[in-house]
Order: C-alpha cells, then sequence, then structure tokens
C-alpha cells in the first residue's frame, strides 16, 4: 500500500471507530506525539490513549487532504474535526455533550510500510472557546 494509502486507511479506520484496525496500520515502536502533550510510544501506550479517547469524544474528520513526498517514508493530512466532548476529561471544561469544529494536521513519518509517528495539531484555545461557551 502506498503512503497516501496508508494514511487514507487509517484515517477510514478512526471515522468508523474501528480502533483496534488502527493499530494494524501502526509500526511497533510507533510514536505518537499528541497535541499540548507528552510523546506515548508504542502501540500499547497508543491504544490506551484511543480508549480514553472514545470515552471522551465522538470525533468524524472531514475535508481530508493528504500529502506525501516522493520517497514515500514522509506525509501530512489537514481535516477538519467535527467533534462532541461527551465525557470530563481531566483538566478540561466539564462535559455537556458540546459540539465543535475545528481545522486540524497531522505529519507522519513511514517505515517498513507502517506509520512510525504520528505528530497531530490543532488549536487547543479554540476547542476550549468552543466547549466553553
Amino acid at each position: 500500500m502506498d503512503t497516501k494509502a496508508l494514511i487514507a486507511a487509517y484515517y477510514d479506520a478512526f471515522n468508523a471507530g474501528r480502533t483496534d484496525e488502527m493499530l494494524g496500520y501502526l509500526h511497533d515502536e510507533v510514536e505518537h506525539h499528541v497535541n499540548e502533550g507528552g510523546v506515548r510510544r508504542g502501540k500499547a501506550a497508543f491504544a490506551e490513549f484511543n480508549a480514553h479517547m472514545t470515552r471522551s469524544y465522538h470525533e468524524n474528520l472531514t475535508d481530508m487532504v493528504i500529502f506525501a513526498n516522493e520517497a514515500g517514508d514522509r506525509a501530512a493530512a489537514e481535516f477538519v474535526v467535527n467533534g462532541t466532548y461527551l465525557a470530563n476529561d481531566e483538566g478540561l471544561p466539564e462535559a455537556r455533550g458540546q459540539t465543535y469544529v475545528l481545522p486540524a494536521g497531522a505529519f507522519f513519518a513511514i517505515r517498513d510500510g507502517k506509520i512510525a509517528r504520528v505528530t497531530t495539531y490543532y488549536n487547543l484555545a479554540e476547542w476550549m472557546r468552543q466547549v466553553s461557551a
């Protein structure tokens, strides 16, 4: 599978709520750089993060545009996050089913045909404004 198809499959699984399938697209030594957070290393840490996110948020990504370099070892995706804040997340406002729409993006490193790094960015201050309104 080429790099663009790999990233598209990863996000198709995300949108369908198939987080176990997402793990299949990841390198065993994946690094997950979370917006405003630390680095999670390995599939187990990624799976824990996904379980937490699934409890607290329901998100669907739209307007997806995927870019990849010629070598296929680096990629980026730009998209819009359409979400609902389902359950309280520590240090954030109280969840009351608020909806939000945010532009976001991610950067990827690809190794051995798998995603070896995911770095996600979005405007946390704008998310806070939307869920606090």
